[in-house]
């Protein structure tokens, strides 16, 4: 086991660069009825209560209300698309999750059938803890991912078995709470690995990355 700083790297017998699977990604966020999803956030800011109601004082003041009433419809929008977006973000980050495990299971099998890799990986319930280490690989080979985080990214896939509709998320959870629930999850699964988690050497390993998304 070689150390550099504050890593630790397994040994990999041999010189040569291994083949991984190829990380099938679909990197632009897909939704089945964007429509449903607008809907499910005018209902949300509604339902919260995210916009106080303003008293009109007296019948003369409809000028004043109908303008006021243009200027709640036209905030209650912003923060509808507000949500989309950031609701967009949560799926684009799911899907990256899922893409990162369903890569480390290929991954799995392909170290399980070159005898100069069996050994480095240990025998577990999955999703295995220790298998932190692929995802540490994708960082050291500075995957493209278009913003995505990727412990984010698979904590959020770990959280969540399917990304749920919006109308399930309050408007806290998508402005605020997702991502350090996400970054939590993930340090939570990675830290059950024993000490000390070993990285797999970047010079040894190369795959590609695909975009599964259709334009």
């Amino acid at each position: 086991m070689e150390t550099l700083g504050d890593r630790k790297f397994v040994e990999v017998p041999g010189t040569k660069t291994h083949e991984l699977p190829p990380l099938l990604v679909r990197m632009h966020p897909e939704v089945k009825r964007l429509d449903r999803v607008m809907g499910m956030a005018s209902d949300l800011v509604e339902q919260e209560d995210m916009i106080p109601v303003a008293s009109v004082d007296s019948p003369g003041d409809r000028i004043q209300s109908d303008v006021l009433q243009l200027e709640m419809d036209r905030r209650r929008m912003d923060l509808a698309l507000n949500l989309v977006e950031q609701y967009m973000k949560l799926i684009e980050h799911w899907q990256w999750g899922d893409s990162i495990l369903e890569w480390i299971r290929q991954c799995e099998i392909t170290f399980g059938t070159r005898l100069e890799l069996r050994h480095l990986l240990s025998s577990d319930v999955w999703p295995h803890a220790g298998r932190s280490s692929f995802v540490l690989l994708l960082e050291d080979k500075a995957v493209r991912t278009g913003g995505v985080a990727l412990e984010k990214a698979v904590g959020m896939r770990l959280t969540f078995r399917k990304p749920p509709p919006l109308r399930c998320f309050s408007d806290q959870f998508l402005f605020y709470l997702n991502s350090p629930v996400a970054s939590h999850a993930y340090h939570t699964w990675a830290g059950m690995s024993a000490s000390p988690i070993s990285s797999l050497p970047p010079e040894r390993f190369h795959f590609d990355v695909v975009n599964m998304s259709v334009d």
